[in-house]
């Protein structure tokens, strides 16, 4: 027995040990095991077990850094120390057939861990949401030998942790388990059930029994779904980066994993983050894209379309109209006074008063139906499914609702007139032309008196 790594150097100076039991237990930090490297690399192979805290079992694959050797995680249930040791020290009676099984065991191992990572590139291959990412992800990973249960958390915005797939083999819902499917950091099971420690510190968490977690109940309701085993791993997109979330593997068997495993696991981890990043990066381009949409079709001041988005709907409208021989009409009106009145009392209030006018006639119009600012004052309407008469009686309801609203302009004492115009597209007819007749029977209105309706020839 030492009780510290020069200690130990010493004592194996001195004379040769079988077994090398190294407890990491009392330590906090990995930068306090550079020692204990330095005794793994000198055993040259010879046997080594490392006794692990569960809380700090990300320690185990650095230390594989320096050699082979096997490993329990703390705390040790009865009788496991002794049968660790005793595998340890067992000599094969036939080396060469040991040597041989080791060599299977090892190809085996690695074409396990080849057909797990292509089975995650092809869940990956598209750019996808990341629910259906995740769901792909968690079947992928269900491939691997022993695997009865994975399960995907992500972290969305202000840190709340999602449960957003998985895939169980056992009839396991996790969400059950932890008692919730989203802000999975509040769980009571937070700093004992593996996918949500490795969430929070960023860690790879390894529970190599379920017993050994401290929660009788979480124990005893992974064993009653034959789990015998958790691994959970990190989404980072790089060491030391922001936390993603976790991916989470429970075994229906103990696996020791060797120093490849460990490495597989958390290259496919990255895998997982660069997806998941890549579907989070897609969906904000697209969320920017229909942004960027809008603004380029949406009039800033009055919140209907814009000129291009009247002239877009008119066009897309007349090749329907066509193609189902439906009636289409539209309408043009124009603002009066508008000019004046900006002047005379400021443009804020000009605006406001327009905004309002622009929200009273789309109120009244149906959702297939379109309103656009074309310039200044006036306004487009395209009016599906509609002829003309219809469109003249629309006409006339719009004018009375605008003559009914209360507008900004009325504290000022200032009136506002409405001047309309109708046409109804024919059967072969462009948008240019029909925005012509439009135009024209708008100016005659306008010379007949304002607040009126001209029907165009």
């Amino acid at each position: 027995m030492c009780d510290h790594v020069d200690a130990v150097g010493a004592a194996l100076a001195k004379r040769e040990a079988d077994l090398l039991i190294l407890d990491l237990n009392g330590f906090d930090h990995l930068n306090q095991l550079a020692g204990f490297g330095a005794l793994i690399r000198g055993r040259a192979g010879a046997p080594i077990l490392v006794l692990c805290a569960y809380e700090h079992s990300a320690w185990l694959p650095e230390l594989m850094a320096y050699g082979g050797f096997d490993y329990r995680i703390c705390t040790v249930l009865n009788d496991e120390l002794q049968q660790a040791v005793a595998q340890a020290l067992m000599v094969p009676a036939d080396p060469a057939a040991a040597m041989q099984q080791e060599l299977l065991d090892k190809e085996k191992e690695l074409r396990d861990l080849l057909g797990v990572q292509r089975s995650l590139q092809r869940a990956l291959a598209g750019i996808d949401t990341i629910n259906t990412m995740a769901s792909q992800i968690c079947l992928a990973l269900c491939n691997f030998p022993g695997v009865r249960h994975t399960s995907v958390m992500h972290i969305k915005e202000r840190g709340d942790l999602q449960l957003v797939a998985q895939e169980a083999r056992n009839h396991l819902d996790l969400g059950r388990l932890l008692e919730r499917r989203d802000h999975l950091l509040q769980s009571p099971l937070r700093d004992v059930f593996p996918a949500l420690m490795a969430a929070a510190r960023g860690e790879m968490v390894l529970l190599d029994a379920p017993e050994k977690a401290g929660n009788p109940e979480l124990a005893m309701a992974l064993h009653d779904r034959n789990v015998r085993m958790v691994l959970a791993l990190p989404l980072c997109a790089e060491p030391g980066g922001p936390r993603m979330g976790a991916i989470c593997l429970m075994f229906d068997r103990y696996i020791r994993f060797s120093r490849e495993q460990f490495a597989c696991f958390a290259s496919l981890a990255q895998f997982v983050s660069f997806g998941i990043g890549m579907s989070e990066l897609k969906y904000r381009n697209d969320a920017l894209a229909g942004q960027l949409s809008q603004m380029s079709t949406v009039d800033a001041v009055t919140g209907a379309g814009n000129r291009r988005a009247g002239e877009d709907a008119l066009d897309n409208e007349i090749r329907r109209a066509r193609r189902y021989g439906l009636p289409l009409a539209v309408l043009s009106f124009d603002v009066g006074s508008f000019h004046s009145t900006s002047d005379l009392y400021g443009a804020p209030v000009g605006e406001a008063a327009l905004r309002k006018i622009a929200e009273t006639v789309h109120g009244r119009l149906r959702t297939s139906d379109t309103l656009a600012r074309m310039r200044g004052e006036e306004f487009l309407i395209v009016a599906t499914h509609t002829n003309a008469d219809d469109a003249m009686r629309l006409a006339e309801k719009l004018r009375g609702a605008v003559a009914e609203t209360d507008l900004p302009l009325a504290g000022h004492g200032a009136a506002v007139s409405m001047t309309l115009s109708v046409a109804q597209v024919g059967a072969e007819e462009g948008s240019d032309a029909v925005l012509d007749r439009l135009d024209a029977a708008l100016h005659r209105a306008k010379r007949a008196g304002r607040n009126g309706i001209e029907l165009a020839a």
